[in-house]
């Protein structure tokens, strides 16, 4: 699409993300071959006009951790007020019966979601693979819904009869792990500026794989020029079982395997303590903060002020719908933001901080510098956001009511400049039938 344009016109407010963090009242965003051509005020066109009077125009979300497949088995009984282990000893067996159709469908509903949160770039992290379902079929999905996508080939190595948590129907040979990451990457993997889709490797956490994985698969990662993920310091469960295990926390675990760089993020991190905190601001290592579902299964409240005020890349993400039970990406900055406020006080963290977090923050920590904000030259990824109704009705200020107020839900989502959500409704998927398959698999799991 070199010569099409679109101009988003008019808005309320323009929230940039650029570096002067420019807010831009009557402010338009040109969009020109899915990419942001100009933003400014009265900038003309001659091609498709997006009238954003009353909206709140920002960068689009990006969602650094989930596990889509998660969104089959939300609110299940016996699990719905365990802690972590727990809750994962629950679900094993059910996600034991999972195949590719469960693994697509999942996918479309759980990115689905994240479009209409706003969310045009999310990354997903799948580490079992049961009855023939690959990476591929999430991929397929991505590819469908239309939203910019880092999946991740995870893994779990260490079953019941070795001391790991997962049953042993659910882990895999470690050389058949390595040979399948060698393959989608080669497969799918693009390193061009615009991907639409790029591959990580993660193994799923330090009580899920061995010491020899984690550290094959981070020379694997940097062979192959990707990125590497995985669980770090989730909870005290997490942690006591680091010191028992490894004879170490979980920070000089990471960092002894390989598991700390540019190239690495790592989920949740609530436990990291003053010297972890350390290690990752000076190697520049990212973390997925991920409130709602920390919150969901008592994990705590993970000490994000002290990671932004040491240099610490956070991005947000919204973890698995099993353990959230949503998938709502502005929400959860909302989230992050009242976290802090109840930790450090009421001016721990605005709304434009968290908001940052949820866009910049998030491109960063996948490796995105062409994503994250709207400027030119930047891909075209933007929500816009309809302040005009009942959520944000009487707001002085339109950009903080959006994480203060709502709404929670976006008008139109544009992702390579090819429009993902227009009027609140998603135009690349039948959501309907999509909803109904879902439903009609659900079922069939709890039969």
């Amino acid at each position: 699409m070199p010569d099409t344009e679109i101009l988003i016109r008019n808005a309320a407010a323009v929230v940039t993300m650029d570096d002067a963090r420019r807010e831009i009242a009557g402010g338009d965003v040109l969009i020109r071959g899915g990419r942001i051509a100009a933003v400014g005020q009265g900038i003309a066109t001659a091609g498709q006009v997006v009238d954003a009077a009353g909206c709140v125009v920002t960068p689009g979300l990006v969602n650094t951790h989930h596990h889509l497949y998660q969104t089959l088995t939300r609110a299940v009984p016996g699990g719905q007020d365990a802690l972590l282990f727990g809750w994962l000893k629950t679900l094993y067996p059910i996600w034991a019966r999972f195949g590719p159709d469960e693994m697509f469908t999942s996918a479309q509903v759980g990115l689905a979601e994240l479009a209409l949160s706003g969310c045009t770039l999310t990354s997903d992290h799948l580490y079992l693979f049961p009855n023939g379902a690959r990476l591929d079929d999430t991929i397929a999905a991505a590819v469908e819904v239309g939203l910019r996508f880092h999946p991740t080939r995870g893994a779990m190595s260490i079953g019941e009869s070795a001391g790991g948590l997962p049953p042993d129907d659910l882990v895999e040979r470690e050389s058949a792990i390595l040979d399948d990451m060698i393959r989608v990457v080669d497969a799918f993997h693009d390193p061009a500026p615009g991907a639409m889709v790029r591959v990580g490797l993660a193994p799923c956490s330090p009580f899920s794989v061995s010491r020899e994985l984690m550290r094959d698969a981070a020379i694997l990662a940097r062979d192959k020029g990707v990125m590497l993920h995985t669980h770090l310091a989730e909870n005290d469960e997490d942690v006591a079982y680091s010191l028992a295990t490894f004879g170490c926390r979980p920070g000089q675990y990471a960092e002894d395997l390989g598991w700390t760089g540019d190239d690495v993020w790592h989920a949740h991190c609530v436990k990291l303590d003053r010297d972890e905190i350390g290690l990752f601001a000076r190697s520049g290592t990212g973390v997925a903060h991920c409130p709602c579902s920390n919150c969901r299964l008592g994990s705590g409240i993970a000490p994000v002020r002290a990671m932004r005020d040491a240099g610490v890349k956070v991005g947000l993400g919204v973890d698995g719908s099993a353990s959230n039970d949503a998938g709502n990406l502005v929400a959860e900055a909302r989230q992050a933001m009242l976290l802090q406020r109840v930790a450090r006080g009421a001016d721990a963290m605005s709304a434009r901080e968290a908001l940052e977090i949820a866009t910049l923050g998030g491109a960063r920590v996948l490796g995105r510098p062409d994503c994250g904000s709207l400027e030119p030259g930047k891909r075209a990824d933007l929500a816009i956001w309809d302040v005009s109704g009942i959520e944000a009705a009487g707001a002085w200020d339109p950009v903080a009511a959006l994480l203060h107020c709502g709404p929670t839900r976006v008008r139109d989502l544009f992702v390579e400049g090819r429009c993902i959500v227009a009027d609140g409704q998603m135009v690349t998927i039948d959501l309907p039938r999509v909803i109904e398959r879902q439903n009609r698999l659900a079922r069939r799991l709890i039969g």
